[in-house]
């Protein structure tokens, strides 16, 4: 598959911890279940998904400098590193694909300090507050963004 058709799927700190960790606030999906949702989307519209997960930020940054070789797109829930990491946007902004940055809850409706974004003034699609279901409007958004919709 050509770097047009792919797009890599990053999730951050604790996202592995999703269904169990906080299900008032993240809601009872899995990690699996939202790489799915996300395939799916993006496979509607002949895309394929690469996912990675950690709770180290190197490991991220290094998978987000891969995506040059072969992605149109990234997908990021950045989780705490969000609110932390000039690290991470760098290497967003370094590697000149668009991105979507996806929050599955409303960040604005909680602590002060998860108001402010590293991402939001470089992003080309944010989703905020959708629940897992922020992930596929993610996907559509970034596409229409990277202008191929049709493989």
């Amino acid at each position: 598959m050509s770097a047009t058709h792919r797009l890599l799927l990053v999730n951050g700190p604790n996202l592995n911890l999703l269904g169990t960790r906080e299900p008032d606030v993240y809601g009872t999906a899995t990690l699996a279940d939202v790489e799915r949702l996300t395939a799916e989307a993006a496979g509607a519209s002949g895309y394929e998904v690469r996912a990675v997960q950690s709770n180290h930020e190197g490991i991220l940054i290094d998978a987000i400098h891969a995506a040059r070789a072969d992605c149109a797109g990234v997908i990021i829930n950045p989780g705490g590193l969000t609110h932390t990491s000039v690290a991470l946007r760098d290497a967003l902004t370094g590697i000149g694909l668009p991105f979507a940055e996806v929050h599955i809850s409303d960040v604005y409706a909680r602590e002060e300090f998860r108001h402010f974004s590293y991402l939001d003034d470089v992003a080309a699609v944010r989703v905020v507050g959708k629940g897992v279901d922020g992930y596929a409007e993610a996907v559509r958004a970034l596409i229409a963004a990277i202008g191929v919709t049709e493989p």
